[in-house]
């Protein structure tokens, strides 16, 4: 298996097992990342800037051009989101009680899944959009996103990392995947021990290629709007 690929998986390990009871320091660190996001729009725009452009020069369509691109005002709607996943109740302090017949309580409580990876395509919003779902609920994010947002991607996942380092969240809780090439979506779908969960995010091509290669446990989204 790919080393790099290994070592993100044991990185992602471990700050999986210190966020199952990071408590307040995720809100924290979601608060964080929303702030040095907006701080650092000059920044993603300038890589996103690298990105359009290399996919004008590709002959990609308007349409999926538009979805690649960020503006000032995208990347506030993106912080703002982040807002609003931190103003969330804490999934982890729910659960239920019984109290059966003979006087035992059994309480079912809810806990983090660990690592998820999520495979997704063109749109870098989605890179602040998982790492922040994930984060909420306690787990590791493990992203690979496509090759048209390469350089949104790795500037907006280097800005949530360091945002979870400076509120005291391990950096391996928000990680991407620098190899964009086909044999490396293909061996992350394969990486038992270190992916308790794959979610494909995007058409119907990737949602197939995920649900057939995949052996670590897979939800399969549907394509359109998946809600």
């Amino acid at each position: 298996m790919n080393e790099k690929l290994i070592e993100i998986g044991k990185a992602a390990k471990e700050a999986a097992f210190t966020l199952a009871s990071a408590g307040a320091k995720k809100d924290e660190a979601l608060e964080y990342m929303s702030k040095e996001l907006l701080a650092d729009t000059p920044f993603i725009l300038e890589e996103n800037a690298i990105d359009v452009q290399n996919a004008r020069a590709k002959g990609i369509t308007e349409a999926m051009i538009d979805r690649l691109t960020l503006t000032k005002a995208r990347i506030e709607a993106i912080a703002n989101a982040l807002l609003k996943v931190k103003a969330l109740p804490d999934p982890l302090s729910e659960g239920t009680l019984t109290l059966r017949p003979n006087g035992l309580n059994i309480q079912k409580v809810r806990v983090p899944l660990g690592v998820i990876g999520i495979i997704y395509e063109a749109r870098p919003n989605v890179t602040a959009d998982a790492a922040g779902l994930c984060l909420k609920s306690g787990n590791a994010a493990f992203l690979r996103g496509g090759s048209d947002a390469f350089n949104s991607n790795r500037e907006i996942c280097r800005i949530l990392a360091a945002a979870c380092a400076k509120c005291g969240i391990a950096r391996g809780a928000v990680q991407l995947v620098e190899d964009t090439s086909r044999e490396t979506a293909a061996a992350m779908m394969k990486m038992n021990g270190y992916i308790d969960l794959l979610i494909p995010r995007g058409g119907a091509g990737l949602i197939r290629s995920v649900v057939e290669n995949a052996p670590v446990p897979v939800i399969q989204t549907g394509v359109g709007n998946c809600h």
